[in-house]
């Protein structure tokens, strides 16, 4: 199937005026060298359908509807970009669909049929908010999605696939890690965005599992990470109490020391708390 020429994206910029607005968390990546690449870094895109969140200008979105995926689907709040990505959707037809919509108000797999796959450049001031989304959907059904190939600050990044016993590993480092393989494709610099962000950016790709690492409750998972993260100077004997009074019953159930702090456990460790306290609570 052969496309009209494509307008250039500075030509579409001009055009729709997409100066890039902070209080949007938009940092557009001009470069298709950058924008292939994130797509090759995802993988196999045949016969998905993908999301992506915040498509700007489209330059992302280019690279991705010249890959082998199904349908692309595009959420985008502003006004502006949406008006923008027409143009693209004047020449691929059916194989774009533009959602005009808040990304955070959307349960994508009520909306997207399945197998599908996110890759993104997330606004950054909504990043983690997303991630956590979804996780809770990949909690739900492992199929919610094959993959997500996102693009987060540098910093935020390395808290996802952080080891125990770092500064950067917390509540994000366990669930991530609890149900999804999680590893850093590469970095961007600043000057590879319009307008330059004042941070490295780093794009990760996390791989559902098929069952959660370890046997654990999510509730009681998350109840557990909240008492443990939210006082992580504080040995597990006292951090704990914020979720139960019955914290040296708790520890012993699990087989951990009260003297521990938060950042010392594993991920399998916290999955013997969540187990222990789902326990515990069931009395």
């Amino acid at each position: 199937m052969s496309h009209s020429p494509l307008p250039s994206l500075k030509s579409i910029i001009q055009k729709y005026d997409l100066t890039a607005r902070k209080s949007l968390g938009q940092n557009f990546i001009l470069d298709s060298n950058i924008t292939d690449k994130i797509v090759q870094e995802s993988g196999d895109l045949k016969g998905l359908n993908i999301v992506e969140i915040g498509a700007g200008p489209g330059g992302l979105t280019r690279s991705l509807l010249k890959s082998e995926a199904l349908t692309v689907y595009v959420v985008e709040k502003d006004p502006r970009c949406v008006s923008a990505l027409q143009e693209l959707k004047s020449i691929y037809g059916e194989r774009l669909v533009i959602l005009a919509e808040d990304a955070t108000r959307l349960c994508l797999p009520d909306i997207i049929p399945a197998p599908r796959a996110i890759i993104a450049n997330l606004p950054y001031n909504i990043g983690t908010h997303l991630l956590l989304g979804w996780l809770e959907e990949i909690a739900q059904g492992s199929s919610a999605y094959r993959y997500m190939t996102l693009m987060f600050q540098k910093e935020v990044a390395q808290r996802l696939y952080a080891e125990c016993n770092t500064s950067q590993y917390g509540r994000i480092s366990v669930i991530t890690q609890w149900l999804c393989q999680a590893y850093d494709c590469f970095d961007l610099p600043p000057s590879a965005f319009s307008p330059p962000p004042k941070v490295t950016s780093t794009v990760v790709k996390l791989t559902p599992l098929v069952t959660p690492l370890y046997e654990a409750d999510k509730t009681a998972l998350e109840k557990t990470l909240a008492a443990a993260f939210g006082n992580r100077r504080k040995m597990l004997r006292s951090a704990l109490k914020t979720a139960t009074p019955e914290t040296e019953a708790w520890l012993e159930r699990a087989q951990i020391a009260g003297e521990r702090r938060a950042e010392t456990l594993s991920v399998r460790e916290f999955c013997q708390l969540a187990r222990a306290l789902a326990l515990l609570e069931k009395r």
